[in-house]
């Protein structure tokens, strides 16, 4: 599985339960990183807004 959103964020379980669970571990992961990292990674200075998954 994999959120097109994050570039990099993915994950991968054989069970799809495991695999929803990690990628939501994942995700998380990816918007606690700081803010100038996901800009850099994301390619532009677009604004970022984060939400509660």
């Amino acid at each position: 599985m994999s959120c097109p959103a994050l570039p990099g964020c993915q994950s991968q379980r054989d069970d799809v339960g495991e695999a929803l669970k990690n990628i939501k571990e994942a995700i998380v992961g990816c918007l606690e990183s700081p803010a100038e990292e996901r800009t850099r990674l994301m390619g532009s200075s677009g604004r970022i807004v984060e939400v509660t998954v």
